[in-house]
């Protein structure tokens, strides 16, 4: 591991600094707004910086959107101006879908973008792992699935957030199942968006 690069992003609304300590395959070391970060493809950094893919010679970041490949010993400089409104790329995972990192009341949270599903869906066994405490607070009802009709509970959730996307009470539903394995991110978030599918990448932007 030998050599720095150091990328520079800055704007009146953004700036970060990232220094790549160490490129390995499958694995970067970066130095980002002065801590320490590893990560591996397809994980995102508290910053918001995401590794798409790298190996000894290079890496893939991506940062507000915006993807680049740096090498050891370059430096960059470059400004990313923010759109008025948050925006957000989502890319197809190796199944083909719609996948992303993002939270839910600050807990992390493997998304699976469903437009079919009405409301953000998640398996009792998520809900308890997120704190969220729906037997109590819930509305009790039923759903219609393709292995038949199922209990659920409506919840309201205080945050939900995807890149730098956050949105409050959204409405979500907990199945009395470990059903789905991912949770789906439905409309009660997808349809408070703008959304834009080029057949690569959905791209998300907040209406307002």
């Amino acid at each position: 591991m030998s050599g720095l690069v150091l990328l520079v992003f800055a704007s009146e609304a953004f700036a970060i600094d990232v220094v790549v300590l160490g490129l390995f395959r499958n694995k970067v070391m970066l130095k980002i707004d002065g801590k320490q970060r590893i990560l591996k493809p397809g994980k995102v950094s508290p910053e918001g910086v995401l590794l798409i893919s790298s190996n000894s010679d290079e890496a893939v970041l991506e940062i507000e959107g915006k993807r680049n490949s740096y090498r050891l010993g370059s430096h960059i400089g470059s400004s990313f101006k923010k759109d008025e409104q948050p925006e957000v790329a989502i890319y197809k995972d190796e199944r083909g879908m719609f996948s992303v990192i993002g939270s839910i009341n600050n807990f992390p949270v493997n998304f699976l973008v469903d437009t079919g599903a009405s409301h953000i869906a998640m398996s009792r066994n998520e809900a308890r792992r997120l704190g969220i405490d729906y037997r109590q607070y819930g509305k009790r009802g039923y759903a219609n699935t393709a292995n038949g009709t199922m209990k659920t509970w409506s919840v309201i959730l205080k945050k939900v957030q995807v890149g730098n996307i956050k949105l409050h009470n959204v409405k979500a539903l907990v199945s009395n199942s470990d059903s789905p394995r991912s949770v789906l991110l439905g409309m009660s978030f997808l349809g408070q968006l703008e959304m834009k599918n080029d057949g690569r990448s959905l791209k998300l932007k907040k209406k307002f």
